[in-house]
């Protein structure tokens, strides 16, 4: 399945449900208590992050997705807090303040990155579900998609009326299932209960046929127009009315902390969906995110850069031979880590001593290095008849074997401006007896800032001159 980075910015979403805030304290411990057989933490560090529907709306703003919070808090300190942390990474909320009712705080004691304790303050909301509806009316015009997180809280009272106000407008509708009656969520677009959630609805199930069968018997008794079950260890498995089981291995390197790992599944689907990709690769850039956030301690968000990195593992896009839109992808996460991207471009026909010392020049003069080459009908108008040698794709492989070398594309003008235009590099190089005014695609370069540098060339070396020794041999 071939995956692309979605255009986050372009996607806004609406989420809907209990948020809380996820508190922890961080300390040493170096005693069993004299009063119980506990350790005693000495706390030396506080920290907030917004958690449930919060941690959705979190993950969505931290992967660039415009994001709309609305939901039910309290009005003490812990919803100051929890507003705080979400407008400042620019979720625009609208949160039913309810006097006398503490906003729920989930506080986690941990020590050496472990948890020793979670102690939960909460109560169910009373919820004025009317003014609710009236918030999500006023947002739903703004948006593409709709999630309703649901924790079971008692912010979420009336998910019927809700999914058809969404439904009306032709908006996606993604929840989050809690509790055993899953009939609230009927006419949503998708649901995505973990294993033991579907299971508490449907029944155990033995295998993945039976869970396939029964999930299917879902989708029909409620309308879904698809159900996504998460499996832990064993990935994912979307179902949809009429199409095959979807079955997605687990993605993850190392589990930490499954904390929070639904809320990014959710968010990262609603994004993708939002920003126009279809149902199936938006699950698997879902199941790549989970693989990254549950190795990582706590409630966590993961940000654009982390996945983009992800999907270019899963494109072999790392290094080697790219098409210019993975290429640009390259470039764009490589720039997000700090990187400077050096340029360069020849025929690179017969790689030889001079072309290796020359590239490791240029290797240098940044973090990454793009060698771009003429295809075979370009190299032939430059160098004529008999040219090229080898054909463009033995050129490629070649190039990407080098150590210095990270990403390798071709192209088929004479010259690469119309790349260095897309490109953009920090720094354009040549090799050879030239001034920088000489160099093509140098006016372009220091147009926008960039810079431009002349190599030498290792003496003797030269692929005209070794093709015409190997003809006199001849």
């Amino acid at each position: 399945m071939k995956l692309t980075m979605p255009r986050f910015d372009q996607a806004p979403v609406l989420v809907v449900g209990d948020v809380m805030l996820d508190r922890y304290w961080h300390g040493a411990t170096s005693r069993i208590s004299p009063e119980a057989p506990v350790p005693v933490v000495r706390v030396e560090q506080h920290e907030d992050r917004p958690g449930g529907a919060a941690n959705v709306a979190l993950n969505l703003a931290a992967l660039g997705a415009p994001a709309f919070l609305v939901g039910v808090t309290g009005e003490d300190e812990a919803a100051a807090s929890l507003s705080d942390s979400l407008q400042a990474v620019g979720v625009t909320t609208r949160f039913q303040r309810i006097a006398g009712q503490p906003t729920i705080v989930k506080l986690r004691v941990m020590s050496r990155h472990q948890q020793l304790l979670r102690v939960d303050f909460e109560e169910p909301f009373k919820t004025d579900a009317a003014a609710l509806g009236a918030d999500v009316e006023a947002l739903l015009d703004k948006v593409r998609v709709l999630v309703l997180s649901d924790y079971g809280k008692g912010a979420l009272k009336n998910h019927q009326e809700l999914i058809q106000a969404a439904r009306k407008r032709g908006i996606p509708v993604l929840a989050d299932p809690k509790g055993k009656d899953f009939g609230i969520y009927r006419g949503a677009s998708l649901i995505t209960p973990n294993l033991s959630e579907f299971e508490a609805i449907v029944g155990r199930c033995q295998d993945e046929s039976e869970l396939v069968a029964k999930g299917l018997k879902l989708l029909a008794e409620l309308e879904l127009g698809a159900l996504l079950v998460t499996r832990g260890e064993h990935g994912m498995t979307l179902l949809r009315p009429g199409h095959p089981a979807l079955h997605l291995p687990a993605r993850a390197r190392e589990v930490f902390d499954v904390t929070g790992a639904g809320d990014t599944v959710i968010s990262t689907l609603a994004g993708a969906l939002a920003a126009g990709e279809e149902l199936p690769q938006a699950v698997a850039l879902a199941n790549l995110a989970a693989g990254i956030v549950v190795g990582k301690l706590g409630t966590a968000a993961i940000s654009a850069p982390e996945l983009r990195r992800a999907v270019q593992r899963e494109q072999g896009s790392e290094r080697g031979v790219l098409g210019l839109e993975q290429l640009l992808l390259a470039i764009e996460d490589a720039r997000a880590q700090g990187e400077k991207i050096v340029f360069t471009n020849g025929c690179f026909d017969i790689l030889h001593a001079g072309h290796v010392s020359y590239l490791e020049q240029a290797r240098a003069q940044g973090d990454r290095l793009v060698v771009a080459i003429n295809d075979d009908a370009s190299v032939t108008r430059l160098k004529g008849p008999g040219r090229p040698i080898n054909s463009v794709d033995r050129r490629m492989a070649v190039l990407a074997g080098l150590g210095a070398v990270d990403w390798v594309v071709s192209f088929s003008e004479d010259t690469p401006e119309r790349l260095l235009g897309q490109v953009r590099p920090d720094v354009l190089v040549k090799g050879g007896d030239y001034s920088v005014d000489q160099v093509v695609g140098a006016d372009i370069v220091e147009g926008y800032g960039g810079e431009v540098r002349v190599l030498g060339l290792v003496p003797n070396s030269s692929t005209t001159a070794i093709v015409e020794k190997i003809r006199q041999k001849r």
